[in-house]
């Protein structure tokens, strides 16, 4: 089975905060690229892959990711997860706002969301 091909990685911050977050982050240069009221993420404008995110708390699953690794086929990636033993903390599922995704737990205890566009 090949690996998936990582595309983004982005830190996510847990924050109640958001507006202070974005007028923080647009003094190093961030510009918001998206907004659902309970995430909301930030770009580089002239690096668009170079990201972060602020989060109240995930809309859907149980628990606030640490981090977003997208990859072109979460499928494989999810597969791969749990022929490993990984824990999965969020099953793999399509989401309304386009993505698909699961939460899995590093080594280190950090949550990580891994997911894909549709």
């Amino acid at each position: 089975m090949s690996s998936p091909s990582v595309r983004r990685v982005m830190p996510i911050i847990r924050s109640e905060a958001l507006e202070e977050s974005r007028d923080f982050y647009g003094l190093l240069g961030f510009e918001e690229v998206m907004n659902h009221g309970w995430i909301m993420t930030l770009a580089s404008p002239s690096t668009p892959a170079a990201q972060i995110s602020v989060m109240t708390s995930d809309k859907t699953a149980p628990v606030t990711p640490d981090a977003s690794i997208e990859v072109d086929d979460v499928d494989a990636a999810y597969a791969a997860m749990r022929e490993s033993g990984a824990e999965i903390v969020h099953p793999l599922q399509d989401e309304e706002w386009g993505v698909r995704r699961f939460f899995v737990r590093d080594p280190n205890g950090r949550v990580i969301n891994v997911l894909s566009h549709r």
